[in-house]
């Protein structure tokens, strides 16, 4: 049985790969025009300064392409906004699609968005690119189950490497946020797959860091105290974040056109920014390169926050395919270089370390809105290239996540899902199917027997999983820390069970 087991892992790991390898290649092509693009866009706008008369032609086009990528979701709904918290509910059981429309119109409503300036991310689309790709080869190969979750999260992997070369980031934001468990198979396949994806990235972009920011010097200890200041800063500003993108879509609501419209409106708007501030459009990495080298006002730094903050929130709850994760990024950049001039200016700290708040605010801003620090410090530490800072980055990250989690916040892409989902229902049908829930050591169903809780009537738990060690299990069976729960339902059913799971544990919790 253990060889049977090994060779499975083994067969999965290596579609993985495959999974991996085409992914990278797919997210290389799409973030590759995607940059181009942008390069051209700013090109354009650079003429239009010179040659005004030539922006009514420029509204045209813009509007023609935000006609197409409106009547594209419209017949996919699928591709709206970053992809994640499709690929989250899917991998719940929450959330289904079909694989092949979403491939090629989130691929080209994502260039007509994101390519034209627009404040949104290449990283969420990516990410969904990768999880249909790890989807069509499932379904392909007929794949089921296990195998055919494994092969979406080692695409979604795939996806997030390839934007930001950062393999070990993107398999932890697999685990920490869209999986919610550690799974041998699930972290091991995932990984190959983005190490593989990385590979195919690294080939056509480079092998210098994405974010390859130099500083001259390491932030003396004596300047911790400004980090606590700042991860309080990037956690307050990220429940503000938080709070604006989850009721922009009511606004949005209150306006007389389709929802698959809403974007277009943001593509003509996003041309008067396009036309006054031109280095401001864009996901964009040139704007942060730009906070770590920035010599201006407060005022300046003020004006260009609101207006990043301002332009990405409304491009993205307009339900145009583009992500929040490098917008994200590029906000934190800004932040951090006004927290740094602020505590310049009032003679706290010198202004060589602005630079080192730039970077440590990027992960500080991440690790709050998404509250997945540890993703957050590695994505910076591979996007940066230097394992030098990880004594401040954690520093930022801990205290920007226990400030949000303070003030009440919620991981985002969660929250995004369940705006997006309805409640889900018992349902009797597909093909037999498991679930994994892990029981944590502060759980209330540690030390509980097997037989004295009341398990969903729809499900059977079929197996008690301790590290390398498995069980069948009777009702004696005592639940430990550290123990996996196999349970059994159909395949539709997986989201009411783990739902009913989930109100056990809060029961027991309570």
């Amino acid at each position: 049985m253990r060889g049977r087991l090994d060779a499975r892992r083994i067969k999965t790991l290596f579609a993985g790969i495959i999974v991996g390898l085409i992914t990278g290649v797919i997210a290389s092509i799409f973030r590759l025009i995607i940059a181009h693009t942008v390069e051209w866009v700013k090109d354009v706008y650079h003429f239009l300064h010179h040659d005004p008369k030539w922006i009514i032609a420029w509204v045209i086009f813009i509007a023609i392409l935000g006609i197409i990528v409106g009547l594209l979701m419209k017949t996919s709904p699928q591709i709206s906004g970053a992809g994640i918290p499709q690929v989250e509910g899917q991998l719940a059981g929450k959330y289904q699609e079909p694989w092949f429309p979403v491939l090629w119109k989130k691929f080209v409503c994502g260039i007509m968005g994101i390519g034209t300036g627009l404040m949104l991310g290449r990283e969420g689309p990516s990410v969904q690119l990768g999880a249909v790709v790890g989807q069509g080869y499932a379904e392909l190969t007929h794949r089921k189950g296990h195998e055919w979750r494994t092969l979406i999260a080692s695409g979604s992997a795939a996806g997030l490497s390839a934007a930001f070369n950062a393999p070990i980031a993107s398999t932890m934001f697999v685990i920490e946020e869209m999986y919610h468990n550690f799974s041998p198979v699930i972290w091991l396949t995932s990984f190959a797959s983005a190490v593989c994806s990385n590979f195919v990235s690294l080939v056509v972009f480079g092998q210098v860091p994405i974010l390859h920011i130099v500083y001259s010097k390491m932030l003396p200890l004596r300047y911790y105290w400004l980090l606590i200041g700042l991860g309080i800063v990037l956690g307050a500003l990220g429940v503000l974040y938080q709070k604006v993108l989850l009721n922009l879509p009511k606004f949005y609501a209150k306006l007389k056109v389709p929802r698959y419209f809403d974007g277009l409106l943001i593509m003509l708007a996003s041309i008067l920014v396009g036309y006054f501030w031109t280095n401001a459009i864009g996901g964009s990495d040139d704007v942060i390169f730009s906070m770590a080298v920035f010599k201006s006002s407060v005022l300046v730094l003020v004006g260009l926050l609101i207006i990043r903050f301002v332009f990405s929130t409304l491009s993205y709850s307009s339900g145009l395919p583009g992500g929040i994760f490098l917008p994200i990024l590029t906000l934190g950049s800004v932040i951090g270089c006004l927290y740094g001039q602020i505590m310049v200016n009032a003679g706290l700290m010198p202004e060589t370390y602005v630079v080192n708040l730039v970077i440590f605010s990027m992960a500080g801003y991440f690790a709050a809105i998404g509250k997945a620090p540890f993703t957050a410090m590695l994505l910076i530490v591979e996007m940066v290239g230097s394992l030098k800072n990880l004594m401040p980055l954690a520093l930022v990250s801990l205290t920007a996540y226990v400030t949000l989690d303070l003030m009440g916040g919620k991981p985002i892409y969660e929250s995004l899902l369940q705006a997006l989902i309805k409640p889900v229902e018992e349902e009797d049908y597909g093909y037999p199917d498991r679930i994994e829930v892990p029981v944590y050591d502060n759980s209330r169903l540690v030390g509980k027997r097997v037989c004295e809780l009341k398990w969903p009537e729809s499900s059977l738990l079929i197996s008690i999983r301790h590290g390398e060690e498995e069980v069948i299990p009777h009702g004696d069976n005592v639940l430990e820390p550290g123990d996996t729960l196999v349970i059994e339902t159909k395949h539709d059913n997986r989201a009411y069970v783990s739902e009913q799971i989930k109100n056990i544990k809060d029961r027991e919790d309570g």
